[in-house]
């Protein structure tokens, strides 16, 4: 049986801490709940709660620089200032994860494989672009944006149910929405920054029209002439 004291103490930034106490056997323990903008975070050691602490930050500039990069026009400048933090953010990320899913393995294994794949993904387009080999601009956008949209599917399969509007969802929801939307707004990326050849509509022919021929000159009329 546990009990926690409302409101024990607070900060500006949406981080809440609340004095827990809980009596097992007879046994009076006193723990600490962190609840970060209204998400409750597992009391879970020293060691988690250290790993959490750098791998939020971590996943706020994240999100941000991803969103910078995709934004930004393609090329040098902006976009690869901001695919250079992101990159860096998502590998603190991933390290922070591996801590956090050491501590707590059955709970957290998924979002280390998460946390993996955006890495892989990362690293795939990062290559792409340092080669600049064939259709390198389609690698290039195809694993950063799939990197993105893993970044939040991860958040989203974490955090999800606690989460207004989100709580309504049923669990799959929180692995494929993310997709769901990314998919097309990359497609829309890849067409609209040439990495897909754009489809050319062809002309319309009148209903009826038959296609011209070829006129003849007198000297093949008198060449086919000739020969009959």
């Amino acid at each position: 049986m546990s009990q926690c004291r409302s409101g024990a103490v607070g900060s500006p930034w949406g981080l809440t801490f609340d004095r827990c106490e809980r009596r097992m056997g007879g046994v009076s323990e006193q723990a600490v709940a962190l609840t970060v903008f209204g998400i409750e975070v597992p009391d879970a050691g020293p060691v988690f709660l250290a790993a959490l602490t750098v791998h939020i930050p971590a996943g706020v500039v994240a999100v941000v620089a991803g969103t910078v990069a995709a934004l930004a026009p393609k090329r040098r400048g902006r976009h690869p200032r901001a695919g250079v933090v992101f990159a860096v953010a998502v590998a603190v990320i991933v390290v922070t994860a591996a801590v956090m899913a050491a501590v707590r393995w059955r709970e957290n294994w998924h979002l280390l494989a998460v946390a993996t794949l955006t890495a892989v993904l990362v690293a795939v387009g990062w290559r792409a672009r340092r080669r600049r080999g064939r259709r390198w601009r389609l690698w290039h956008g195809v694993a950063m944006s799939g990197a993105f949209i893993a970044l939040l599917t991860g958040f989203y399969i974490d955090n999800g149910p606690q989460l207004p509007v989100w709580d309504r969802l049923p669990p799959l929801a929180f692995w494929f929405l993310p997709t769901a939307v990314g998919a097309p707004v990359t497609w829309w990326a890849l067409v609209r920054n040439r990495a897909l050849p754009r489809r050319r509509a062809h002309p319309r022919r009148p209903p009826g029209a038959r296609e011209a021929r070829p006129a003849q000159t007198p000297e093949a009329g008198r060449d086919v002439g000739q020969v009959s």
